[in-house]
């Protein structure tokens, strides 16, 4: 299907994207690589009076050392979170997530703030936002504002953005010298996640002294394993030890039923993943 008309703006800075986007009204839309919504539209489930396309805006490209954090630009594309030297040392764990993301071709194209933004609940970006406490970083016509990853997802397919919002950086504190480990089931290569687990793990010695684990595909908005995490804070790092806390993955998840899997299914299949990337995480 070919979309419908709609008018095509290429702002020149952040500033002028959020005038174009207030001034185009509520059924404007903003496209970063388009890898989702590009398909949308030529299905024609969205239609909207004007698209602001921010793929000239190099200020909102590249990951910057902030300190104790790293600063990603919204537009920064996957392939680049791929390969880029600060994430390998300071946040692997969003590398290793970032391997799992559709193909080469989409990786090239596709931006790690775009993934955030759909919010698409089997997306592989959301959970190891969210277990990374990552802030989003937003411009809007009345200034910039901060939303932590706890408080941006708000349901399917839905965030914390307001119609009149772009997303301009991702702050991502640093995990210098945690493990981390993504298991992820899907049934092709390239499909969306059935269920993945995103781990990272810091250890002293033969004891975990802290786990965040983030899951995928568990619930309308990506989940915190908060039971596991309690469970390993402390813990021996052994296999047993690993398999005991995983055993609380499942809780407080709210799974849906599909062709892909019933909800016992996943919450089965979440507790042995969980099982798995902790323990490679941990290095055992």
């Amino acid at each position: 299907m070919i979309p419908a008309e709609f008018q095509y703006l290429c702002p020149s800075s952040v500033d002028e994207a959020v005038r174009m986007l207030a001034d185009a009204g509520e059924d404007a839309k903003v496209i970063a690589g388009g890898q989702s919504l590009v398909p949308v539209l030529r299905m024609r489930l969205a239609a909207p009076t004007a698209l602001i396309d921010l793929g000239g805006l190099t200020e909102l490209t590249g990951v910057r050392d902030d300190g104790d954090s790293l600063l990603i630009g919204a537009m920064t594309t996957h392939y680049e979170v791929q390969r880029d030297d600060l994430i390998h040392d300071h946040a692997r764990l969003l590398g290793l997530v970032t391997d799992t993301v559709a193909d080469p071709q989409v990786r090239h194209r596709g931006t790690f703030g775009g993934s955030l933004c759909h919010a698409d609940p089997a997306g592989d970006l959301l959970a190891p936002a969210l277990a990374l406490d990552c802030v989003l970083i937003i411009a809007g016509p009345g200034g910039r504002r901060e939303v932590p990853a706890s408080e941006f997802f708000t349901g399917y397919f839905e965030t914390a953005l307001a119609a009149d919002e772009i997303l301009i950086d991702i702050r991502v504190p640093k995990y210098t010298g945690w493990g981390a480990h993504y298991e992820k089931l899907n049934r092709v290569a390239q499909a969306w996640s059935i269920v993945a687990v995103a781990a990272a793990v810091r250890r002293e010695g033969d004891v975990i002294a802290e786990a965040r684990i983030g899951l995928t595909n568990m619930g309308p908005v990506p989940l915190r394993a908060s039971g596991v995490e309690a469970a390993l804070a402390g813990a021996e790092a052994t296999r047993e030890a690993i398999a005991s806390a995983a055993a609380r993955a499942a809780e407080g998840t709210s799974p849906s039923s599909d062709l892909n899997g019933q909800a016992d299914y996943r919450q089965h299949l979440v507790t042995v993943l969980t099982r798995r990337a902790v323990t490679v995480a941990a290095g055992l």
